[in-house]
């Protein structure tokens, strides 16, 4: 059977229930098919559980900050590694990465015959609804990534899908803010018990607020942000708690990825911590990153009067600095770390261990919270109240409108995370308001995804994804104490290069474009 971009689905496979928490916990429907199906409003609800099973998924959401300056992936095999470093090639077996229409597909079978189905009206509109999101996410996502993709609004078959053509970005991207627009008053502002986990007002925003800032729709984003502003979120009190398991679904959360131990589980944390704590060491926080945060005192670290020093340089730093990023010297599960010192069972040359001598702390502050961490339940968040008040600080800024609201934004998420306000007499005009949203935005979001977007919508690839990746400096660390001497120089990790007109957007997949001779290749691949 040819392979193709848009292979129809098997009814099987599209309906398969994905036990992701309680709200889709239902009987898998493998032996359904669709002569069977839409008879009754359970028939309807578990094919719409079926939707919500890989629509996003904790391994890209973790992966995609390897894209950027702020990871480095050091397996190739696992993906991301090429995309990192611009060596990406339409033949790469990586290249199809993420070019997928499977959940795409599933959307448009359930929204073309959940019509049949004898329900209560008013929650087949909502499930229509739901469908429509989880669509217009994967548009999105496609059109962040690759640019024009096809548009598919209905189910095809093997020979349309073959020699379909792509759509404009501009064209797809309309159609997302219009499904979000027309969906958001059908859909619950919240849920309770086994529902909660499923698409909101505030989630169908959200998504309509960020492809408003990335696009430069300033006006309207504003407008977006304020209703979210509305809908009862606010940031929960503890920084680092809140990627914890136990502090899931609270109310800063707006949309997450629900996952559930054994039966749909969380199975990529593992990749994260080193080989001595039983990982991998997989995805590694650069030391651009590291240098990002600002000193506990609001300043950064280049300014004569922030107090850093290079020989103890994660010394009185942002918090959020040690509760995203494990440091050498940090204690860390019982011992202070040490990645920099090659008697060390950590030593960042050894096998699993991470390359920059750095590893990811945000969704691994306790590894006791997992029984296992190949198989948990931890959700993974895709849009948090955080990234709201960041985006309306954003838009408002490159409005030329630096009001009250805008500083009292920017201000919660850094009180929270225990940093000082803003100077308002430091930050006290567009371009330095500017440099503060976009610095916080990279701190605050750190491991979460969506750093690559940030860099392809400011255009700042060339200055921040080119030239030498590199890791801590190396020295001994005092097992008692944590207590750094620091003698060598930063570890070199990788040389990446970017072209301009090129990598902002990723190649289409050669594989594809053997099938379907329609598919046109971005520039420069």
């Amino acid at each position: 059977m040819k392979r193709n971009i848009l292979y129809i689905i098997l009814f099987s496979a599209a309906l398969q229930s994905a036990c992701n928490k309680d709200f889709l916990d239902r009987q898998p429907l493998d032996a359904y098919n669709n002569n069977l199906l839409w008879k009754t409003e359970n028939d309807a609800t578990a094919a719409l559980n079926g939707c919500y099973k890989g629509w996003e998924g904790d391994y890209t959401l973790l992966y995609m900050d390897a894209v950027s300056d702020n990871m480095y992936s050091q397996y190739y095999w696992e993906g991301y590694t090429d995309y990192g470093n611009g060596s990406i090639t339409p033949a790469n077996t990586n290249a199809s990465k993420r070019w997928t229409y499977t959940s795409i597909q599933k959307c448009n079978w359930f929204l073309q015959n959940i019509d049949q189905t004898p329900m209560d009206e008013t929650l087949k509109a909502q499930y229509k609804s739901e469908a429509r999101f989880l669509r217009a996410y994967q548009y999105f996502t496609l059109t962040q990534l690759y640019g024009d993709v096809p548009l598919v609004k209905d189910t095809v078959g093997t020979e349309e899908a073959n020699t379909i053509s792509r759509t404009s970005a501009t064209e797809v991207r309309k159609f997302v803010l219009d499904e979000l627009e027309a969906i958001v008053p059908t859909l619950p502002v919240s849920y309770t018990g086994a529902d909660v986990g499923r698409v909101t007002q505030g989630a169908a925003l959200s998504l309509k607020a960020r492809l408003e800032l990335y696009d430069k729709n300033y006006a309207a984003c504003i407008a977006d942000c304020k209703k979210i502003m509305g809908l009862g979120y606010e940031l929960y009190k503890n920084y680092q708690d809140l990627f914890r398991i136990q502090n899931e679904n609270n109310k800063e959360v707006i949309l997450d990825v629900q996952y559930k131990e054994n039966d749909y589980p969380n199975a990529d944390i593992g990749v994260m911590p080193s080989s001595s704590f039983g990982g991998w060491g997989s995805l590694d926080p650069t030391q651009s990153l590291v240098d990002a945060y600002e000193m506990k005192n609001g300043k950064t670290i280049d300014d004569p009067a922030s107090g850093y020093t290079e020989n103890d340089p994660y010394n009185n730093r942002d918090p959020r600095l040690t509760a995203t990023v494990v440091c050498p010297g940090q204690l860390y599960m019982g011992k202070y770390y040490n990645s920099i010192e090659s008697s060390s069972g950590d030593y960042y040359n050894g096998d699993n261990n991470s390359k920059t001598a750095y590893i990811p702390k945000k969704f691994t502050a306790n590894l006791g919270d997992y029984t296992d961490m190949w198989n948990t339940g931890l959700n993974m968040i895709v849009i948090r109240y955080a990234e709201i008040l960041l985006t309306y600080a954003e838009a408002q800024i490159e409005s030329g409108v630096i009001d009250n609201t805008v500083y009292e934004a920017i201000d919660a998420i850094r009180t929270r995370a225990g940093m000082p306000v803003v100077d308002r007499t430091v930050y006290n005009s567009i371009d330095k308001m500017r440099t503060l949203v976009r610095r916080e935005r990279r701190v605050e979001l750190a491991l979460e995804g969506l750093r690559w977007y940030d860099i392809q919508r400011w255009k700042i690839g060339t200055a921040v994804r080119s030239g030498t990746v590199y890791g801590a400096r190396l020295g001994k660390v005092d097992p008692a104490n944590g207590k750094l001497t620091l003698s060598g120089d930063h570890i070199t990790v990788e040389q990446r290069t970017f072209i301009e007109n090129r990598d902002y957007l990723w190649p289409v997949p050669q594989t594809e474009r053997d099938v379907n001779k329609n598919l046109t290749q971005n520039p420069g691949y």
